[in-house]
């Protein structure tokens, strides 16, 4: 976006603090997912999600038996994860990444990421989705939101300059040739930085068939 954002705490900062940042509910995306993933009796199945933060979404995945994995920039909220999924005597792997930088090691069910992935710089964004789909396994899903610019929202006060909102329609762009279960845009009101703002996000659910 072309304003430059207001600076406020970090994700370090924030994620060093006691309580949870972003609450233990999971994303309603994480739901939808869930529920279009999972056949019944089904309990081998592997998913990574690609800026975990502290781990709402993925530890809510391991309660479902998912062989799960969390990359994020953040230590501090690696290990807040890390502590949380061993309270609930589950498992995970974690990667402290760039998501820029990152590539998927193995192939996975679920390749998901809810509100990160407008840190991944432009000009990557064809190669990382490219990549994300051929890591994904056949029938699995990719399960994603993403910040959109509105010419018409003022610019969010959220993490800096390294946040690149994507342009409406441009994720489902990625998967032309996926079966698409889920394609919509939202718009919501945020508190996040402690300051009021209004959010719009394109949401997406694809599935690779064959």
């Amino acid at each position: 976006m072309a304003a430059a954002r207001r600076s406020m705490e970090s994700y370090d900062d924030v994620y060093r603090k006691p309580d949870l940042y972003w609450g233990t509910e999971p994303n309603e995306l994480c739901n939808r997912a869930l529920s279009m993933l999972l056949p019944e009796g089904r309990r081998d199945l592997r998913a990574i999600d690609l800026g975990c933060g502290e781990g709402r979404d993925l530890i809510h995945m391991a309660r479902h038996g998912l062989a799960v994995t969390g990359v994020d920039l953040s230590r501090p909220g690696l290990e807040k994860a890390e502590r949380w999924v061993a309270a609930e005597g589950l498992a995970l792997r974690t990667a402290q990444a760039d998501l820029n930088d990152y590539r998927l090691d193995q192939a996975y069910d679920l390749v998901y990421s809810s509100g990160t992935l407008t840190f991944l710089a432009p000009e990557r964004r064809a190669e990382l989705f490219a990549h994300y789909k051929a890591q994904t396994r056949p029938s699995g899903l990719c399960a994603f939101n993403v910040f959109v610019e509105k010419p018409y929202l003022p610019t969010p006060p959220d993490w800096g300059s390294a946040e690149q909102f994507f342009r409406s329609g441009e994720l489902l762009g990625y998967y032309w040739d996926w079966e698409v279960l889920a394609c919509e845009e939202i718009s919501f009101d945020c508190n996040s930085g402690g300051t009021p703002h209004r959010h719009a996000m394109d949401v997406l659910i694809a599935r690779k068939v064959g």
